[in-house]
C-alpha cells in the first residue's frame, strides 16, 4: 500500500479552498448588482394597479434616459407633493396604494421608476439612481411645484436615494421609511466572510451623508423588521445634525407593511405641522 503524502494532500486541499473562496468572491463582485437590484422588465399598468386616473409621463435624466413615471397632482397649489423612491425590488405599480392614501389628504405624488426597472432602459447603479431622483425633482420644478412643497420620501433602498438627494437640492422635508446605514453594513452582515470593502461598487452610504441634511427629517422603522435591523435607523438618527428631526418606532411593523401601520398618516402630520408655521 503506497504511503500517503500528507503534506501534499494538505497543500492541495488548501489550494482547492483558496480557489473556491476566490471564485465565490469573484462571483459576488460580478453579480452584486443583480443581488442588490431585484429589478423587473415588466412595465406596470395603472389600470391593473388600481389607479386608472393617474397621469403617465416620462422624466428625462441628464444622461439621456426617458424614465416611466406616474404623477398625481395635489388637490390645490397649497398642498405638498411627495417625490417617492421605492425599494430594491418590484416597480412603481406595487406602490400605487400610496397614491390613494395621499390623494385622500389632498397631496400630490410623483412615482419615478428607476432605470432598468419597470420596463425602463438602462442599468441600475448608485450613481444612476441619483440621476433618476434628480430627474424626478427637476420634473416637479418644471411643473411649477415650489421646492417648499416637495417632500422627499424613500423606503428601504429608496431611503439612501432620498438622503443623497436631500444633500443636493432644497425641499420641504425628508421622510425615511425602513432606512439602513449603508450597503456596506448590509453586505457585511450577510457576507461577512468576504472583503466587502474591496468588492462593493454601490455603497449607498446614508450614514456619512445624513449629517449634511438640513431639512426637517422624519425616520420611521418597524420593530419587527427582520430585513433591516432597527438599530440602523437609530444610528442614522444619532448621526443626523438637523435640529428638526423625529424618530418613530412602528410597533409590530415589519419591512414591507409599514403603510398598514400608520406611516403615511404620521408623515402627513409631520410635514403639515411644519408648513402651518
Amino acid at each position: 500500500m503506497p504511503e500517503i503524502d500528507f503534506t501534499r494532500l494538505v497543500s492541495n486541499l488548501v489550494l482547492i479552498g483558496v480557489v473556491f473562496y476566490l471564485t465565490v468572491c469573484a462571483g459576488l463582485f460580478v453579480w452584486q448588482r443583480r443581488i442588490i437590484f431585484l429589478n423587473t422588465s415588466v412595465r406596470p399598468d395603472p389600470v391593473v394597479a388600481g389607479v386608472p386616473g393617474v397621469r403617465v409621463m416620462q422624466v428625462h435624466t441628464s444622461d439621456g434616459l426617458d424614465l416611466n413615471a406616474w404623477y398625481q397632482p395635489p388637490a390645490d397649489a397649497s398642498k405638498p407633493v411627495a417625490l417617492f423612491f421605492h425599494g430594491n425590488s418590484g416597480h412603481i405599480g406595487h406602490r400605487a396604494g400610496r397614491l390613494g392614501q395621499l390623494a385622500a389628504v389632498g397631496w400630490g405624488m410623483l412615482l419615478v421608476e428607476y432605470r432598468g426597472f419597470g420596463g425602463n432602459e438602462g442599468s441600475p447603479s448608485e450613481e444612476g439612481l441619483d440621476l433618476d431622483a434628480r430627474a424626478g425633482y427637476a420634473a416637479l420644478r418644471a411643473m411649477g411645484i415650489d421646492e417648499r412643497r416637495i417632500v422627499l420620501w424613500g423606503e428601504s433602498l429608496g431611503t439612501a436615494v432620498g438622503v443623497r438627494l436631500a444633500t443636493e437640492v432644497p425641499a420641504a422635508a425628508l421622510i425615511l421609511e425602513a432606512p439602513f446605514t449603508s450597503m456596506t453594513d448590509i453586505a457585511r452582515s450577510r457576507y461577512h466572510f468576504v472583503p466587502v470593502n474591496l468588492l462593493l461598487r454601490d455603497r449607498f452610504d446614508s450614514l456619512s451623508r445624513i449629517p449634511a441634511v438640513r431639512i426637517p427629517l422624519l425616520v420611521m422603522h418597524g420593530t419587527d423588521d427582520t430585513m433591516i435591523p432597527m438599530v440602523m435607523a437609530e444610528r442614522l438618527m444619532a448621526a443626523a445634525t438637523v435640529r428638526d428631526r423625529e424618530y418613530r418606532q412602528i410597533a409590530d411593523g415589519q419591512h414591507n407593511d409599514l403603510a398598514d401601520h400608520g406611516v403615511v398618516e404620521a408623515a402627513v402630520a409631520f410635514v403639515e405641522a411644519r408648513q402651518a408655521h
